[in-house]
């Protein structure tokens, strides 16, 4: 048995929760910077977060420029409003754009430097300025998380930066800043966060495991990563298709954000997998959401794995109640299968990367660059060559998954 878990030293969950913020950032420092998105900065739960801060007596400030995807010019900007007023403390409040600024700039302004020096694992050199994390959307789970993704000028696909240092000391989760999410986001980001759990729960478990924790970021598949990442499955199983249709359901909001935050201590740990190594290039081309990408391509990966994780597949089937515990794994696979796709087809995630503007022209350069994200791609439980990528990516751009499981089947029995 083999456990490892990465996460912030103080997590706080709960309706309401958002009040604590004053007390946790006080005990960081007294010059505090604000990061988020100029949506969230006119919100008047905004508003009052920061009043509540300077009213605590600490001196805030706030940038208000992150954009989505993270280009290089707002962060390069936050990093300069960080450094004009003296901040001491980072508080990311938004969705995973800010909260993944926010760690940037946290990192660019206790270490300097170009953000291309930290690209890939353990390149930050020590602890960033403290940061605490308030998320307002239910999906990325980067509050607890060692990774973030930006946009690099030079590269046609993001970038990460993945370290434990990027961690956030505090994350405060609280459901009701979830309860005005609109439908679309609140599915696509709920559907980022399935991938998560099920992508942490199916990676390859490693042999190797001395020193393993000290030599990578994302360790793969493990005991303490498995029971978030199961938690994570009922919870958004159990309440995404109730959060998409009725965005007062507070229980449902709640089951989403906190499944959401559980799949993020399971990937941030583990590791993801294959549906994120084709969603960089597939997002480049179709500047498409996220969440929606990754969503996509999760029935194709789940038949493309099937028996290389088999048994874990089953189990997500039983844990989202498309299959019994009378159903032999195969059996249960197979359910699993078809019941996240036909969950997915409820919150109108799209089947075809056809849909989303991918011409067939594409394919070829989708699987070389997803093939390039060795990252991701070591992770995945079914080794993946140049002709797995290729079948994949034909897959799920012709809506066929018997393209899938024929040919897992076939392969498996020879």
């Amino acid at each position: 048995m083999f456990g490892a878990l990465r996460s912030p030293r103080n997590i706080v969950f709960g309706s309401g929760q958002r009040a604590s913020l004053p007390g946790y950032v006080a005990a960081l420092g007294h010059k505090v910077l604000l990061v988020t998105d100029q949506r969230m900065a006119g919100e008047e739960t905004f508003r009052l977060l920061e009043s509540d801060l300077r009213e605590a007596g600490l001196s805030v400030s706030t940038f208000a420029g992150v954009e989505a995807e993270l280009p290089a010019e707002c962060l390069v900007a936050g990093v300069a409003a960080a450094s004009d007023f003296g901040a001491e403390v980072i508080v990311g409040i938004g969705g995973g754009s800010c909260i993944d600024a926010a760690k940037v700039i946290a990192l660019i302004a206790a270490h300097g430097g170009a953000i291309s020096d930290y690209y890939g694992e353990f390149k930050v050199p020590g602890p960033i300025l403290p940061l605490v994390a308030l998320p307002t959307t239910a999906g990325t789970g980067s509050e607890v998380t060692p990774v973030a993704v930006v946009a690099d000028p030079d590269r046609a696909v993001k970038v990460g930066i993945a370290s434990p240092h990027l961690i956030p000391v505090t994350a405060i989760c609280d459901p009701d800043l979830t309860l005005t999410c609109p439908p679309v986001l609140t599915a696509m980001s709920g559907a980022d966060a399935l991938v998560h759990a099920i992508e942490a729960f199916t990676t390859a478990p490693r042999s190797e495991l001395t020193n393993i924790t000290l030599e990578h970021v994302f360790v793969g598949k493990n005991a303490l990563t498995d029971s978030f990442a199961m938690a994570a499955i009922g919870n958004i199983g159990r309440s995404l298709a109730a959060a998409v249709g009725n965005g007062g359901d507070a229980q449902a909001r709640a089951d989403v954000m906190l499944g959401a935050m559980q799949a993020g201590l399971a990937f941030g740990t583990a590791g993801t997998s294959v549906c994120h190594a084709v969603q960089y290039p597939v997002g480049a081309l179709t500047h498409t959401a996220h969440g929606l990408g990754v969503a996509l391509m999760l029935p194709y990966a789940l038949a493309f794995n099937r028996e290389h994780a088999l048994a874990d597949i089953a189990t997500i089937g039983r844990i989202l109640e498309f299959a019994t515990k009378d159903d032999d794994n195969a059996a249960a696979a197979d359910r699993c299968i078809a019941g996240i796709t036909a969950l997915l087809n409820t919150i109108a995630v799209p089947r075809t990367l056809a849909e989303i503007g991918v011409k067939s022209e594409d394919l070829p350069w989708i699987a070389e660059q997803a093939l390039a994200a060795n990252r991701l791609i070591k992770n995945n439980p079914r080794p993946v060559d140049r002709a797995g990528m290729d079948l994949l990516i034909a897959a799920a751009f012709a809506g066929d998954l018997a393209m899938l499981t024929t040919n897992s089947k076939h392969a498996e029995a020879s």
